[in-house]
């Protein structure tokens, strides 16, 4: 990242975070834990045979940012499609399995990069032992996904309830099966609706195994409810260093999923992807409709991929400031005009007329420029 905002973030060691130190494993293409990127991913929600609206969905979620993509599999007509879809996306696929072991066979020969599945749900010891030994076969890692709701007979006849320590026993319990087996590459989610019970086994998880988690809260509601729900429990465990890939399981467009996932870790400086748009909430101070402005260029904007900070304030009370600590900024003045800043400083002035268009074009061209600079 580059501009002012880029410096301010060196010099500001209260703004790390210090992640828990997880082993390292691959979902095809992209690893996770010890010290990759943390991965951002979502669920297809098409019927798995309609390979045409599936793949189409895929497409609009890695347009988003999506790392990772879940897709489902719960019949032998999915798995049957499976491949092609795999073929067809650009990123990695986990093939969603729950008790049907040769589903998770069917979709590791298919192409699935990962298999969510956990063992002890698909019958015996040597039900067991061929599914992992068709994840070694075909280079799958597999998610160990435990949730609240669907946790073991045994374990709630033990614990009375669903409580952080069955979600942890029951974990454990999976990856032990996988381990007997000389099988690592796995990476382990215990989620649950509640925020207090998600954290909790979370943190006690983390202090139990070195391997890489996924974090989500399970079921967190709408696209406003669940946002709230899911930024409070992962928001809290990220701080922590807690977390090595995220779904923010929303009943909304998966796309919002992705796109809210990625301004989680944004704001919490652990992932810098697209453009990071400051914005005040508007008064009688401003000197443009803030607020339509602010919608016009998130949605021109979204192809941005370049990690660039965006300032859009609507009068010179906090607009200077704010502009001072991103890579472009907008203040809002008089006369139907307003000051442009580029990398901190004031530059030129625009009129409120041409300023969205003008903005569009000069985040384009950092853009474009960012991206010469890799080479």
């Amino acid at each position: 990242m580059d501009g002012a905002a880029g410096d301010l973030h060196h010099i500001r060691p209260w703004r790390r975070i210090e992640r828990r130190k997880a082993r390292k494993i691959r979902v095809g293409s992209v690893e996770i834990g010890g010290d990759a990127p943390i991965a951002v991913q979502s669920m297809t929600n098409t019927v798995t045979a309609d390979v045409t609206s599936t793949i189409n969905q895929i497409r609009q979620l890695e347009d988003a940012g999506a790392d990772i993509v879940r897709v489902s599999c719960p019949d032998e007509d999915s798995t049957k499609a499976f491949g092609e879809i795999a073929r067809a996306a650009q990123v990695p696929l986990v093939a969603d399995i729950h008790f049907h072991y040769r589903r998770a066979i069917e979709a590791a020969a298919a192409g699935a990069a990962c298999l969510r599945i956990n063992p002890g749900n698909i019958g015996n010891a040597q039900r067991v032992k061929e599914v992992i030994q068709a994840a070694k076969d075909h280079g799958c890692s597999i998610r160990i996904g435990v949730n609240a709701g669907s946790l073991e007979s045994q374990l709630l006849e033990k614990y009375g309830e669903p409580c952080p320590e069955a979600m942890v026993e029951s974990a454990l319990y999976h990856a032990a099966l996988l381990e007997e087996h000389d099988f690592r590459e796995y990476k382990i989610s215990v989620k649950a609706s509640d925020v207090f019970l998600t954290v909790a086994a979370y943190q006690a998880l983390a202090e139990a195994t070195d391997a890489p988690l996924h974090l989500g809260v399970t079921e967190a509601g709408a696209l406003r409810a669940g946002t709230v729900k899911s930024s409070i429990a992962m928001g809290s465990l990220l701080w922590a260093g807690i977390g090595d890939t995220i779904r923010v399981s929303l009943a909304a467009d998966p796309v919002e999923e992705i796109r809210v996932g990625n301004d989680l870790l944004k704001s919490l400086g652990l992932r810098q992807r697209g453009v990071t748009i400051i914005a005040c909430p508007s008064c009688a101070r401003q000197g443009f409709n803030v607020i339509a402005t602010v919608d016009a260029l998130e949605k021109r904007l979204a192809h941005i991929a370049e990690p660039i900070t965006l300032s859009i304030i609507g009068c010179v009370v906090n607009g200077p400031g704010e502009a001072l600590m991103t890579d472009l900024g907008f203040t809002g003045g008089g006369k139907g005009a307003g000051m442009m800043y580029v990398s901190g400083k004031a530059d030129h002035k625009v009129d409120n007329a041409s300023m969205i268009d003008h903005i569009v074009e000069l985040v384009e061209e950092r853009a474009r420029t960012m991206r010469e600079a890799k080479g």
